[in-house]
């Protein structure tokens, strides 16, 4: 068995040819610059690409598997040097039970699988090529369609204010909408970490996957997890996400909730922090919230005390969040460290010191230990680092 650090949600800005796929994302977040980002300055070794259902990304899949410059793996997943990818979409979800939006990752194991599922979905959704389109079909049907094709099944950033399970306010169950034995696991989200989502029994029997959700290049891997393995493919990954013969999730890395755009309830007008039960903001007087993940969990919550063990949240702030730290310093530390997991995870205060300086240095070692103080983020906008 083998440690490996996987981040399954990360986004397409382009496809090869420059056609959109995700509108938000960056007209750089092609499939070939994930794929070198991730595995050359990230230092990942497993990644999940969630918009493989666009017909053009899997002519290019293609494409490479037959040049040799791709190999797909016999426990399935992809190979690209040192690095496996998961083939995912990203779908919305909208059926009579939903009551709102809901977004879901569905995995294939193999390329032509994804391609079985490409061709469904294009029957039940408007545009393929486009990233996150809404499927018009039953969110169970959904599920019973990525079971047959060997897929996994997994509803995304869970508590997010929009598009998400838990956030329409009218849902208390993920039974309202979906069949409970066909979600393979959940995805908590940059606002929820494992000791919030903990409070939910209902999820007790899942485990909590913490990824990046990156639109962007930089962003990739600001949340991930370290997954014990026996190689990095598919089906190693199904064992995990079943704590299977020794396989499973063994860390979850992901920001500080404070440091997420949903954690806190904020006046939708001009962010200011909502105070008890005001109906009206005290410094605008606006009368729309947006309601923050951490209130949510709350309402939630059902004060079961739940026996499972579960994995360590280790709190983490993304290099790009260190005040002082810029794109020439981090090209620096890269230079010195190799990857950002090696800035991350190895490199001591006396070595960082010697690159970036006392002050940087404190930084990121005090980021290791939990010892920073954040100004929470909300509605929309992301938390950031006290300077008091």
């Amino acid at each position: 068995m083998q440690d490996y650090f996987v981040d399954l949600h990360i986004h397409l800005g382009r496809t090869a040819s420059g056609k959109p796929v995700k509108i938000t994302a960056s007209n750089k977040l092609t499939l070939e610059a994930v794929l070198e980002e991730a595995q050359i300055r990230k230092g990942l070794d497993m990644v999940g690409v969630i918009d493989c259902q666009v017909p053009e990304v899997l002519i290019g899949l293609r494409n490479g598997l037959a040049s040799g410059e791709l190999t797909e793996l016999t426990g399935g997943g992809v190979r690209f040097g040192d690095i496996t990818l998961i083939l995912g979409a990203e779908i919305e979800i909208h059926d009579e039970n939903c009551q709102g939006l809901i977004h879901a990752l569905c995995y294939m194991k193999t390329v032509e699988k994804m391609v079985e599922f490409s061709n469904w979905l294009s029957k039940r959704m408007k545009n393929v090529t486009l990233s996150t389109q809404r499927v018009y079909e039953n969110a169970v049907e959904i599920q019973h369609m990525v079971d047959s094709l060997g897929g996994l099944f997994i509803p995304a950033h869970i508590f997010t204010p929009f598009k998400s399970l838990y956030g329409k306010g009218v849902r208390r169950s993920l039974t309202e909408v979906f069949e409970p034995e066909l979600i393979d696991a959940v995805e908590l989200g940059l606002s929820a970490d494992t000791s919030m989502a903990s409070g939910l029994s209902e999820l007790d029997r899942y485990v909590f996957l913490s990824n990046s959700d990156a639109h962007s290049v930089g962003k990739i891997a600001r949340e991930y997890q370290k997954v014990r393995m026996k190689e990095p493919n598919f089906e190693e990954l199904r064992l995990a996400l079943r704590e299977l013969d020794g396989r499973r999730v063994i860390a979850n890395y992901g920001l500080s909730p404070k440091l997420g755009k949903y954690y806190t309830t904020v006046c939708e007008k001009c962010f200011s922090q909502r105070m008890g039960l005001a109906d009206a903001c005290t410094g605008c007087e606006h009368s729309k919230f947006v309601k923050g993940v951490s209130d949510r969990i709350a309402e939630l919550a059902d004060g079961s005390e739940s026996g499972r063990s579960r994995p360590p949240y280790i709190h983490q702030v993304p290099l790009d969040f260190i005040p002082g730290l810029g794109p020439k310093t981090l090209e620096k530390l890269r230079g010195d460290f190799g990857t950002e997991m090696g800035i991350l995870h190895e490199a001591n205060y006396e070595e960082l010191v010697e690159v970036v300086g006392e002050k940087v240095a404190s930084l990121i070692v005090a980021a290791r230990s939990g010892k920073l103080v954040f100004k929470a983020g909300g509605g929309g906008r992301f938390g950031r680092i006290s300077d008091e």
